[in-house]
């Protein structure tokens, strides 16, 4: 009975041993595979004016997202209007292609309007392969480019390096090629790829409560949207890509040189671009015209749609010399 007692000790030593370790890992899965919380776009929207809400649901009936596979990646995109120029719409690290659906309803009896979503990619250039290749499948050689943040950035890449596909160009809410923004970030750049997609995705929701809407001057609109984007729209995957996407480095272009006339549209009290990178923005680029916003922060295209549609019509419409 002795040696039983002890063999059945033994065993559960043995299992003891396994079993934290076990219950330990059970739990780090469990928290690191926490989904991202969804929720009803009723809920979402609910503070937002009706007619913005029923445009918003309209457009998104009439133009689902197109796929195309570009050189083994899957984009999604909306392509539509009429006219001879057409007007690519490029948004930022929390956008998708239907942020712009204000501007592009509005501009598409006189121009061919094409938005894009960005997949997870970590690269400027593959970005611009995927934006090019979208426009090659529809069959569009040059096109006025809207960038906003991110969007805006990989406008000034696509200005340097596939200059002739790109008529006027418009840097909204942006900065230019810096080290600012890697130096300030790289903690929570070198954590990203490790933390759990929850965390990201709530830290996100978090920023755009906390900083994003209050400069927006609580606009409903642009807090409904992005907690739109914020509650499954948006993976980590395409978080990381993104964020590796704005630290990429790349020599800035001389549009003057190029002869591609730009716009810059700033806010003056962008949360999320700080007033150094603003200026170097102008400074990098000194032909730019400039139109500076106040007190509407980083989505002034969600809550001054018209302001910020009259803005782009009167710069398309100027002759390129």
């Amino acid at each position: 009975m002795g040696v039983y007692n002890q063999r059945l000790e033994n065993v559960m030593r043995m299992n003891k041993k396994w079993i934290v370790p076990l219950v330990l890992l059970v739990v780090i899965l469990a928290v690191y595979l926490w989904p991202v919380p969804r929720a009803p776009l009723d809920q979402l929207y609910a503070k937002v004016e009706p007619e913005k809400v029923a445009s918003l649901r309209a457009f998104r009936a009439a133009h689902p997202p197109q796929l195309i596979e570009v050189n083994g990646v899957s984009w999604e995109y909306a392509s539509f209007g009429q006219g001879e120029e057409t007007i690519l719409f490029l948004h930022g690290m929390t956008g998708a292609y239907d942020i712009w659906w204000q501007q592009m309803e509005a501009l598409q009896a006189d121009y061919r309007v094409i938005s894009v979503t960005y997949p997870p990619l970590d690269t400027l250039e593959e970005l611009s392969t995927g934006v090019l290749g979208i426009l090659d499948a529809e069959g569009v050689d040059a096109v006025n480019v809207v960038g906003t943040s991110l969007g805006g950035y990989l406008t000034q890449y696509l200005v340097a390096n596939h200059p002739d596909r790109v008529l006027r160009a418009v840097f909204s809410n942006t900065f230019p090629p810096n080290e600012l923004i890697a130096e300030k970030n790289k903690i929570i750049g070198a954590a990203l790829p490790y933390l759990p997609e929850w965390l990201v995705i709530d830290v996100l929701r978090g920023s755009f409560a906390e900083s994003v809407y209050p400069a927006s001057g609580n606009d409903e609109l642009t807090l409904a949207f992005l907690m739109d984007i914020g509650h499954g729209r948006m993976t980590k995957g395409q978080v990381l890509g993104r964020y590796r996407c704005v630290v990429d480095p790349f020599t800035a272009p001389d549009p003057a040189a190029l002869g591609i006339p730009v716009l810059i549209i700033e806010a003056d009290n962008d949360p999320l671009v700080e007033l150094a990178l603003r200026e170097q923005l102008k400074q990098t680029y000194p032909t730019a015209v400039v139109q500076t916003l106040s007190g509407v922060g980083h989505f002034p295209y969600l809550k001054l749609a018209d302001e910020y549609t009259g803005f782009l019509r009167e710069f398309f419409a100027t002759p390129i010399q």
